[in-house]
Order: C-alpha cells, then sequence, then structure tokens
C-alpha cells in the first residue's frame, strides 16, 4: 500500500524526480499481486497502482537513494544486508517522517510508534487506518526531499 500511495502522490510533483519500487524482506507471496483488502483500499482513494511481489536484493543500495521500511523486523534485515555506512545512511522507517511522529526517536523503545501495523487478516478498517498513517508519513517524506 505504501509503494500506492507514494507513486500516486510523487505523480503530483514534478520535482524531484520519485521512482517507487517495493519489496519485502522474506520470499513470501513472490510473483502475487497485492493483498485484495490493500488494493481496494488505495483504489477508494484515488490510487492507482499495479504490485507484484518481489524480495529486497542487497543490490537495491546501490540503485536506490532512499529505502524506507515499515517497520523495526524489516529495518533490521535491511541494515543487515548494508555493506557500508553509505548504505545505511539510505534506510529509514517510513513513520519517521510522518509529522505527527517526528520528536519519536525510531530507535527508542517508543519507536514502536514508528512502525506501519501490518492489517493482514484484519478487517478493511484496519487497512484504512494504515492508509491514513502512510499518506501522513508519504506527504511528510515529500516536503522534506522537496
Amino acid at each position: 500500500m505504501a509503494a500506492a500511495i507514494l507513486h500516486n502522490k510523487s505523480l503530483e510533483r514534478a520535482r524531484p524526480k520519485v521512482i517507487v519500487t517495493s519489496s519485502g524482506t522474506s520470499n513470501y507471496h513472490i510473483g502475487d499481486s497485492a493483498h485484495p483488502l490493500s488494493k481496494k483500499t488505495w483504489e477508494r482513494a484515488g490510487y492507482e497502482y499495479t504490485h507484484v511481489a518481489k524480495q529486497f536484493n542487497p543490490a537495491s543500495f546501490q540503485s536506490q537513494d532512499l529505502i524506507l521500511a515499515m517497520d523495526l523486523s524489516n529495518r533490521a534485515l535491511i541494515l543487515t544486508a548494508a555493506k557500508s555506512e553509505a548504505d545505511r545512511e539510505k534506510v529509514f522507517l517510513l513513520r519517521q517522517f510522518d509529522p505527527e511522529l517526528e520528536s519519536i526517536d525510531p530507535i527508542s523503545r517508543e519507536g514502536a510508534a514508528l512502525q506501519v501495523p501490518d492489517p493482514w487478516g484484519e478487517e478493511i478498517d484496519a487497512y484504512q487506518e494504515v492508509l491514513e498513517m502512510i499518506e501522513r508519513a508519504v506527504n511528510g517524506l515529500l516536503n522534506k526531499i522537496r
């Protein structure tokens, strides 16, 4: 869902040019499309996006300027794949850019507040809550990289 939102919102801006890719840290669901409730939620919000699941590739550090993790465990797995400090400096939690949460240190005990919860197995209302969290963070991110 985050890729759909970031992709669409970045199209509304001429600069900087943002190219969005999406991958998970596990090999689950490789080649699958988005979860039906995720897709339904972003489409209801007016976003268009085609998603095919793929696994994170450490070569992404060379081709990406910014790598956004949804939660602390995925962030840790991505950081484990980093080969240099320059690689590690590209990795952030998406919600670090949420203006409502800027004062929270992502490594502190409150870092859990910076995580995007996975709504899998929940009803559509949970997906809607996650969409709203992601929208705030994406807006904050795009304002920062202007």
